[in-house]
Parts: C-alpha cells; structure tokens; sequence
C-alpha cells in the first residue's frame, strides 16, 4: 500500500477514535477532551464535576475525576467526592469506586479506613458479590485489557491487606494474610513483603527461605527487574541483620511462629471448585476474626 493511501486511510478515521475519546459532544465527553487532549487536569476537574451535576455518565466521571485530584495532590478532596456522589452511581460502578478510595486512603496516610474497606471487599467475595456475581472480571492496565479471576483478586486484596498492616506494624496480622494470599496465587511481590514481614519479627531463616524462591525464579514474576532487585536488597538486609543479631547475642529474639488467624488457616486449595459454590474455603470464618485482623 502505498504513503499516499495510507495517508487518506488515516485521516478517514473518527477523532474520538484517535484519541480514544467518547463520541459526542456532552459534559463528560467535553471533560475527557480537556484530559486527554489538551491535557489540562484542572480544567477537567470543573467539567467532570459539571457532568457529574448534568448526570451525564456519573459513574465514569466521577471515577475518572477522583483519579486526575489524585494526581494532582488533591487525594482528599476525592475522597469526599467519591463518598459524596457515589450514591449517584449504578451498582455495577461500587467496585470499582472502592478500588479508587483504596489507593485515596494509601495515598493519605488513612491505613484504618483502608483496612476496613479492604475487608469490607473480603466479605464480599466470602459472600459471592465480587465482580457483579460473575467469576471473572475484564481490568485494564496501560491500556490493554484482561480478565482477573476471583482467585487472583483474592490474593491481590490479601496482598494489599498485608501491606497496611505493616504500616501499622501489626506484623503478625500481616504474616498471616500474606501467607494466604501466596497460598491462593503466588507471585514475586507478595513474596518479598512476606520476608520483610519475618525479618520485622527476627525471623531470618524463614524470610531467608521466602527470598530464596524470588531469586531461584521458582514464582511468578520473579524475572520482573524490580522484584529480583528488591529481593536481593532485602537479602543484603536481611544477612546484615543476621549479623549484628549475632553480634548482640540475641539469639531467643524469634517471637511465636504459632500465630495464624484461625479462620484463614483452615484454607485446603485442593478443594476450591468456583463450580461448587462462589465462596472460597478461606473466608468461610473470616468475620469471626475482624477484631483480630483489625488489630
């Protein structure tokens, strides 16, 4: 095909398209232009607010405006727009709301409504409402699209339970999700929270043994650049904590290894069937154990 043909092909197609706009001409496809196109955040900000008074797909632009205040180091000012409007929003949009508040609340220091609304999301799955009722939801990331099963949305929010436990440093707690969540879909990222979740605890040869999978590629992810690198910072770290416990003769440092949430510990994988039932075996007691886990 010659330039001049592909030339003509090109300008043939829709703008909207090109950009990757809505088509139309309403507040939020006026607000999405200003994004993306003339790339002006604050400008989009008042046009998202005004599609979000025209009721012009609320659900999308009070999502896509909650994400350009963050960017713009206007976190809080989302959090209050999101619990403000939501209730102007389909069913189908809550979720992903809650994935959006999440990153708000981490993004601001708030880890105790972080937790909470990560097993709120918990709760959910145990009960078989995660992704509408459906096993599988299409994400997108970077601009391509993909499904996410139940199983690995589990381990990601177990993942991400761990991570503000520790910044609680509740590290007990944060041991006990972790190793859940590597249990139910393991991966590099997870794996290097769980060691430095043990050496917090003086717990080196575990965390040793935990590091020693990332760094013999026996996980998924291991290869990703930033977790080999991350994984030997942590073994450096660990070897020199190693060394100065030694050092200091602290050698009954190791706190109990006994401490697993009991509910989450009855977990057998083998027996998981999404065919069976939509609840997974390791939130059949959960809530029993929301003290604990909030501790």
């Amino acid at each position: 095909m010659s330039d001049g043909k592909k030339r003509d092909q090109n300008l043939e197609v829709p703008f909207h398209v090109v950009h990757k706009l809505p088509a139309g001409d309403s507040p939020y496809v006026r607000a999405k232009h200003v994004q993306l196109v003339q790339k002006n955040p604050e400008a989009a900000i008042v046009l998202f607010w005004k599609a979000i008074n025209a009721g012009d797909r609320v659900d999308s632009a009070l999502k896509d405006m909650a994400v350009v205040m963050k960017q713009q180091d206007r976190a809080e000012e989302a959090i209050e727009a999101i619990n403000s409007f939501r209730d102007r929003c389909s069913k189908q949009a809550q979720e992903s709301l809650d994935n959006v508040l999440i990153d708000l609340y981490k993004k601001c220091g708030r880890v105790e409504e972080q937790v909470d609304l990560l097993k709120q999301k918990l709760r959910m799955i145990n009960q078989g409402e995660a992704f509408n009722g459906k096993p599988t939801k299409t994400a997108r990331s970077h601009g391509k699209k993909f499904q996410v099963t139940i199983r690995q949305e589990t381990s990601r929010i177990l993942g991400n339970l761990g991570w503000a436990y520790m910044q609680q440093e509740n590290h007990k707690a944060a041991e006990a999700v972790y190793q859940k969540a590597q249990i139910i879909d393991p991966d590099a990222n997870k794996a290097c929270n769980l060691s430095l979740c043990l050496m917090k605890q003086s717990r080196f040869s575990e965390a040793r043994a935990v590091l020693e999978q990332v760094l013999h590629n026996k996980l998924a992810g291991s290869n990703d650049q930033k977790s080999r690198k991350r994984a030997e910072e942590l073994m450096k770290e660990l070897e020199e904590s190693e060394s100065a416990s030694k050092l200091l003769m602290m050698g009954g440092g190791s706190e109990d290894d006994g401490f697993i949430i009991e509910g989450l510990d009855q977990l057998v994988m083998s027996q998981w069937s999404p065919l069976r039932s939509r609840r997974l075996p390791i939130f059949e007691e959960i809530s029993q154990f929301r003290d604990q886990l909030a501790c």
